[in-house]
C-alpha cells in the first residue's frame, strides 16, 4: 500500500482525468481501490517488460544449486552479489571459473533479481553483442547500439573468455566498457 494520499497516488499515475474530476471523485469509495488496480497493474506489466526486455533466457533457480559441487563457489560471495549492493555503488562483478561451474546460471539469478528489484537488465554472450556491433556498418547505428548495451542498469556479458576476438572486437569491448564507467 502506498503511503501517499490518494491525490499524489493519482498524479504518479498521471491519470489526468480523475485529477481534472478532482473534487467529484475525492470521496467516492471506488477512489482506492481504482488507485490500487492502477498501481498493481502498472507494476506487473513493468515486471513483465523488464523480464522479455532483459534477454535473460529459461536459468535453474539458485535455491536449486549444489553448493557442494563444484566444491570452488563461494556462497558468501554469491549470495553478497544477489544483494545488487554492487549496483549503488557502480561496481564491476566478474565470475571467473572453468567452464561447466555455473557462472552462466549464477549470473542469470543475479541478473532476475536486480529485474525483479525494478531495475532494467540486459543479459547476452560476448560472442552475440560483439558480433551485433562488428556487424555495424554506419557509425550512427553503432553509436545507437552502443547507447543501447550501455542503458541498462545492470548489463551481463556471458562467455567473454569463450572465444578469441579481433582487435575490432576488443575495441569494441572497451568502448562499451568505457561508455558503462563514464554512467
Amino acid at each position: 500500500m502506498s503511503t501517499l494520499d490518494p491525490r499524489q497516488r493519482a498524479s504518479a499515475l498521471q491519470l489526468h482525468g480523475v485529477l481534472a474530476h478532482w473534487a467529484e471523485c475525492a470521496d467516492q469509495p471506488w477512489l482506492d481501490p481504482l488507485l490500487g488496480w492502477e498501481e498493481t497493474e502498472r507494476a506487473r506489466r513493468s515486471l513483465e517488460r523488464r523480464l522479455r526486455c532483459a534477454h535473460i533466457g529459461r536459468f535453474k533457480p539458485l535455491a536449486d544449486f549444489d553448493w557442494a559441487w563444484p566444491e570452488q563457489c563461494d556462497q558468501r560471495a554469491i549470495a553478497e552479489l544477489m544483494s545488487l549492493d554492487f549496483l549503488a555503488s557502480a561496481t564491476n562483478a566478474i565470475l571467473i571459473g572453468s567452464s561447466g561451474l555455473g557462472k552462466t546460471m549464477i549470473a542469470q539469478n543475479i541478473a532476475h533479481q536486480a529485474v525483479l528489484q525494478g531495475h532494467t537488465v540486459l543479459f547476452a554472450t560476448a560472442g552475440q553483442l560483439l558480433g551485433e556491433l562488428a556487424s555495424l556498418d554506419s557509425d550512427s547505428t553503432l553509436r545507437y547500439r552502443l547507447r543501447r548495451y550501455a542503458a541498462p542498469d545492470l548489463l551481463v556479458i556471458d562467455e567473454v573468455g569463450y572465444l578469441s576476438y579481433s582487435n575490432r572486437h576488443a575495441d569494441l569491448l572497451f568502448e562499451l566498457i568505457n561508455r558503462r564507467h563514464e554512467k
